[in-house]
């Protein structure tokens, strides 16, 4: 049962009616209390509670209320395990609601019910099993013991996955099953398998990697795989499928029966097929930027070795003006030459040509001589790999021209005739006169390797938005597939589900109201702020006074104090251990193979054991040499079958529900809706694709993108590279952490938001509530033209109305994108890509800037406005980056990198340090709570106190395991 409820939300679902109130009025007064949850526990949930504790706080205190008993006494004397008491009233519940037990022939019914409706778009037995426990509460059925609905649950997902295999396999020809068989056997020297070279990474960018990449992809086209029969089947149920091929070695699929190994290995291969192409795409995109990059380097250096750089421009060229004007009568030479030489005006001179013209050519030769020495080589590969498309006319001619040169790959002409190719649609206008030459018969030609490197650069830049996409990829692929493709059919439930009018105007209409009365508002208090002011300067300026330091909280050293005597050196694996014991996050990481041998107790040590070696960094191999008894051989078997993408986040999600269940409201307060999101930036090794250098963070490695509540507890993570959208990961971890917790107020730093952020935002149904690093430049936006008069206090900083027209147009598109964002048709960052710069004439995005505009404003006026505001975004932004701050304590090992160039064994430790600490947050909590109900600190916890309170310490933990020294025991070596 969730455990986070809104005032809202009780009123909503807890509101006893008039005929629950007639129903528990002739209980006695103390049962009261206990008959009302269980009726309402039944109506909502399905089911009767099975102890006390399963029902939140604030769900009990709002029943107390309506009922007008004491709400500790009446939950005191209820019997809550057993007795005819609670039999009679669960049997009143029942009736009234009409339900009744579970019988032997309703698992027949279920498990039809599941294999026709559930299990063919769901192959993870939690989603089935509430898909099963929503089937109990629909036929109003008391659903059986949580064992009897797991088998029927696994019964299901078994017979579900014959069928699949039996449709897969039956799929396949017989030549195509020898060579999976094939793909399966050592080569000469017993070594790899074909299987285990399709599996590996592209490695570092290069040349190379696009060779055997390409090889790769070549291989898996040869293979006539099942395309149609994986096609009509769910993206989730393939992914199961791959991940369970993916973590066998090749021995054990061997061992497969013949329809079970070739239908893994058939899904597999086709996932893999587009991960590969995907890839392929990186690598063009990674070396084509590469290019550019190291010769812009390069020739800044160069110029910085011949020191033509001058120093002091502005206050030179102002002091040279004076001058001039105040010596009119002298000579020119003579009053230049009291400021300044002719020989520095020379400089001057030569360093603005050599950032115009010149520098770019200058740059363009050195890519010239890199792309034709070296690179080259692999555009051949690329082209006869992937095939390009375009949805926009626009863009046609780039797809025209990529096809030019590829029907050139065996010519040795060095020039294009003018005719021959597109220039003036394909190439900028400044970079036409490199492409464009003179020939000796007077005649313009096209030199063939600059045409070449152009058109590369211009493919680069319309992949990233998506105008130009990859048949057969799947990051890459046709934009139109990432949107719902029934939308039109169920466009106004869609619209319903996002609470919005059908009507363009009416949407409008709102949006506007809200931009006029935020900025009337802000007008009228302004002149009396006086932590703001507006600077009447050009362009405008906003300034505000840093916000005052809030006082000390008094008693939480103390209580620091009392933690580290009660609980002192705790070791990091007991911290482990013990939130299992509690919360069984074990039992989500269920093994990828069919069956399991294992005692459970032994998979259990085992995995606890390879979550902390993952989780801290110190790796499997450290673990095993401890004495635990436990060897390498058999952590690294249990991390390969147990531990994936998305058993980790299951297992994360229940030990974040129960952080919540385990909180108490009197030392907590009420559930949060408030969430804060940053990145933090991990080194990593750098023969991979993920790892990037950035100049943000100065090294080259991977971003982490954490999403933490208010009290400390991160409900999403998420590994990415370091140039990878923070607008895109924010918005993705509102709508997949899948706690129980509901996102409303979304707190981020300027990288996290963008204009397109605001306005998906305002379409998704949360507040995006930034704290912008640029305040004193932002702008505000009018409404409507005749407003700037009624806005004197704002004048400085007031630009141009909102274009609504282009709203109104656009906006079926906009909330199409919306509904893809909240459905999941594909990851927000690739919906995203098609809103950045480089696709300026997107009409959507054009529209999606306009809204953006609006609601940003909106959001400028409240944060002037208030410094409430203000001070709620500091506090929240800070509570992410003290969980930033831990990450270095736990993540220990190995400096803190990542020691890997595989993107699952990245991605895998990203999820263990993100389930440790979820872990250290959770035993905290209870530990704090433990020392706040003894009666020495009864009352003691002042407000600021609790507004300081945090479940993240760690000054009582000890992450790095127990040391022993003995002086009798020696290391067997020669005397």
């Amino acid at each position: 049962m969730r455990q986070i409820w809104t005032e809202a939300d009780l009123e909503e679902h807890w509101e006893l009616s008039g005929a629950e109130k007639a129903l528990v009025e002739p209980v006695n007064k103390d049962l009261r209390l206990g008959f009302a949850i269980q009726l309402k526990h039944l109506e909502l949930i399905g089911r009767f509670p099975r102890h006390r504790g399963e029902v939140p706080t604030a769900v009990t205190k709002f029943l107390a209320e309506q009922l007008g008993v004491d709400f500790e006494h009446s939950l005191s004397r209820y019997p809550w395990s057993a007795g005819r008491t609670l039999k009679r009233h669960r049997s009143i519940a029942r009736e009234h609601l009409g339900f009744r037990p579970a019988s032997r022939g309703d698992s027949p019914t279920l498990k039809e019910y599941l294999l026709e409706v559930v299990t063919p778009n769901e192959p993870r037995p939690s989603a089935v099993r509430e898909e099963a426990l929503v089937w109990f509460r629909t036929e109003r059925i008391e659903p059986p013991s949580a064992s009897h609905i797991d088998r029927i649950v696994a019964s299901a997902l078994r017979e579900e996955e014959e069928r699949v295999f039996d449709r897969i396999a039956a799929a396949i020809d017989e030549p195509t099953r020898q060579n999976l068989d094939t793909m399966l056997e050592p080569d000469e020297q017993g070594g790899s398998t074909a299987f285990a070279t399709l599996r590996a990474e592209p490695g570092r960018p290069g040349v190379d990697a696009i060779h055997q990449h390409a090889d790769r992809l070549e291989t898996l086209r040869e293979l006539d795989l099942p395309d149609r029969v994986l096609c009509t089947l769910p993206s989730a149920v393939v992914k199961t499928y791959r991940a369970r091929a993916g973590t066998e070695p090749s021995s054990g699929l061997r061992e497969r029966t013949d329809r079970t190994r070739w239908a893994l290995l058939a899904a597999y291969l086709w996932c893999r097929r587009r991960e590969v192409i995907d890839e392929l795409v990186d690598l063009l995109l990674r070396v084509t930027h590469g290019m550019a990059v190291r010769a812009e380097r390069k020739v800044l250096l160069e110029n910085f070795r011949k020191d033509s750089k001058v120093r002091g421009k502005r206050t030179l060229c102002h002091d040279l003006f004076v001058s001039l004007l105040e010596n009119l009568d002298n000579p020119v030479r003579d009053a230049i030459s009291d400021v300044t030489t002719e020989e520095t005006l020379r400089r001057l001179i030569a360093e603005y040509e050599a950032a115009g013209p010149a520098f770019r050519y200058e740059i363009h030769s050195v890519v010239r001589s890199s792309y034709k020495g070296h690179y080259r080589r692999a555009l051949p590969r690329i082209l006869a790999t992937l095939e390009f498309r375009s949805n926009n006319t626009a863009h046609q001619p780039l797809i025209d021209a990529i096809e030019v040169i590829r029907s050139h790959l065996g010519s040795k002409k060095q020039y294009y005739s003018v005719d021959e190719v597109p220039v003036a649609d394909v190439i900028r206008s400044g970079m036409q006169d490199l492409l464009v030459e003179e020939g000796p018969d007077g005649e313009y030609r096209v030199n063939r390797i600059n045409y070449e490197i152009a058109v590369l650069e211009e493919l680069r830049k319309q992949l990233r938005c998506k105008e130009v996409w990859v048949v057969g990829a799947d990051r890459h692929r046709n934009p139109d597939e990432d949107l719902p493709g029934d939308f039109d059919e169920r466009r106004a439930a869609c619209y319903d589900v996002l609470s919005l009018p059908t009507s363009p105007a009416e949407f409008v209409a709102r949006v506007k109201g809200r931009l006029r009365a935020a900025l009337v508002s802000l007008n009228t208090t302004i002149p009396k702020n006086r932590l703001v002011k507006i600077a009447n300067v050009p362009q405008g300026r906003i300034g505000i006074s840093p916000l005052e330091a809030q006082p000390e909280p008094e008693q939480l050293e103390r209580l620091k104090t009392e933690i580290q005597a009660r609980w002192s050196n705790t070791s990091l694996l007991d911290v482990l251990k013990e939130t299992d014991l509690r919360v069984g996050f074990t039992k989500c990481l269920k093994t990828a193979a069919s069956r399991q041998h294992l005692d459970p107790v032994e998979v259990q040590r085992r995995l606890l054991l390879c979550l902390f070696g993952l989780g801290t960094n110190t790796g499997l191999k450290r673990i095993s040499s401890s004495p635990l008894g436990v060897s390498y051989r058999e952590l690294r078997y249990v991390r390969q079958r147990h531990l994936h993408k998305e058993t980790l986040r299951e297992a994360i999600i229940q030990v974040v529900n129960a952080t919540f269940a385990a909180r108490e409201p009197s030392i907590w307060g009420d559930g949060t809706t408030s969430c804060a999101s940053d990145s933090k930036q991990f080194g990593a090794w750098d023969q991979n694709l993920m790892t990037e250098w950035h100049v943000r963070y100065g090294g080259r490695g991977v971003m982490i993108y954490w999403h933490v509540d208010r009290k400390s507890t991160c409900i999403y993570s998420q590994l990415k590279r370091c140039s990878s959208s923070e607008v895109a990961s924010m918005v993705e971890g509102v709508l997949r952490h899948c706690t129980e917790m509901s996102v409303e107020r979304q707190y981020v730093d300027s990288h996290g938001q963008s204009e397109v952020a605001f306005a998906l935002t305002h379409f998704l149904g949360f507040d995006l509530l930034p704290r912008l690093k640029a305040i004193a430049k932002q702008k505000l936006y009018l409404p409507e033209k005749g407003m700037v008069s009624e806005l004197a206090n704002l004048g400085p900083v007031l630009r141009r109305p909102i274009r609504w027209d282009l709203i109104e147009q656009q906006y079926d598109e906009m909330v199409k994108y919306a509904t893809a964002l909240r459905e999941g048709t594909a990851d927000a960052e690739s919906i995203l890509r098609r809103f950045t710069r480089n696709n300026v004439k997107h009409p959507t995005y054009r529209a999606l800037i306009e809204l953006g505009k609006a609601m940003k404003t909106i959001f400028l006026c409240r944060y002037l406005e208030s410094e409430d505001l203000r001070r709620e975004i500091h506090e929240g932004l800070n509570v992410v980056e003290n969980w930033n701050s831990a990450n270095s304590f736990i993540y220990f090992g190995k400096g803190g990198e990542f020691a890997s160039n595989r993107f699952d064994d990245q991605q895998i430790s990203a999820l263990a340090l993100h389930l440790l600490q979820a872990c250290l947050v959770y035993v905290n909590t209870l530990m704090i709570q433990s020392v706040l109900e003894t009666p020495d600190w009864d009352g003691r916890l002042g407000e600021r106190d609790r507004r300081a309170l945090s479940p993240l310490l760690y000054h009582h933990v000890n992450p790095y395991g127990t040391f022993e020294l003995d002086l009798d025991e020696r290391i067997p070596l020669a005397a």
